[in-house]
């Protein structure tokens, strides 16, 4: 199963502040990605990249500054251009990894027949684990059916947290395979990471340095 495409999305973030129980985490956070970009978030731990890509997600809103997504349907909700993977993994424990899959391929708008996503279980490896329950799977297992979930609804932007963490190195190689194919096809993958997703060449990279934001500021003092 290819990723499916071509895309046509574009992102921008303009002058982004973020904050965590009060305390800021980052500020004027600026980026622009065309189709076939790629950017790592980078930043010691604590520094807000959790906090960024779950913004840009539609998650959370932004103390100050804006998102804009452009090159998909004027009324799409940003949860039809964009996947997010975060730190957890997103499924239930005590259903089978089928019927996880099946959910999300329902929930994401694709095709409600069962097994829809099989494909995508099977480029992951792990078509022999589909009727065991989530739960007894291995970390690595777990985050390779989470990757699975990326591929089963194609989206133009993938946004991915720490999506390496629990993987062995066969599959690392292939998600590094997973986001060249989609950036081939015009997506777009923003990474925040502590080690390299891929090649290095065609990677932009935002470093957060929390150091430039050191005093609780309120919301209101960051209104655009």
């Amino acid at each position: 199963m290819a990723i499916s495409g071509p895309f046509n999305a574009h992102i921008e973030a303009e002058r982004l502040h973020g904050s965590r129980g009060g305390f800021p985490l980052f500020a004027d956070v600026s980026f622009s990605l065309k189709p076939g970009a790629a950017l790592r978030v980078t930043g010691p731990n604590g520094s807000g990249k959790s906090t960024l890509l779950r913004m840009l997600a539609g998650l959370i809103r932004p103390d100050a500054g804006k998102v804009t997504i452009t090159g998909h349907a004027p009324d799409a909700a940003p949860g039809e251009t964009i996947h997010y993977l975060g730190h957890l993994n997103a499924m239930k424990p005590q259903l089978t990894v089928a019927e996880n899959l099946d959910f999300w391929l329902r929930f994401s708008g694709g095709a409600a027949a069962e097994g829809g996503w099989e494909d995508a279980l099977r480029r992951v490896g792990l078509s022999r684990v589909r009727d065991l329950a989530f739960a007894d799977l291995s970390a690595g297992q777990k985050r390779r059916v989470a990757i699975a979930r990326l591929l089963a609804t194609p989206r133009a932007i993938w946004l991915v947290d720490e999506p390496t963490a629990g993987l062995d190195a066969a599959s690392t190689v292939l998600f590094e395979t997973l986001i060249a194919e989609q950036l081939a096809q015009g997506g777009i993958v923003i990474g925040a990471t502590h080690v390299p997703l891929g090649r290095d060449e065609g990677w932009q990279t935002l470093a957060i340095d929390p150091a430039t934001v050191r005093e609780p500021v309120a919301r209101e003092a960051l209104a655009p």
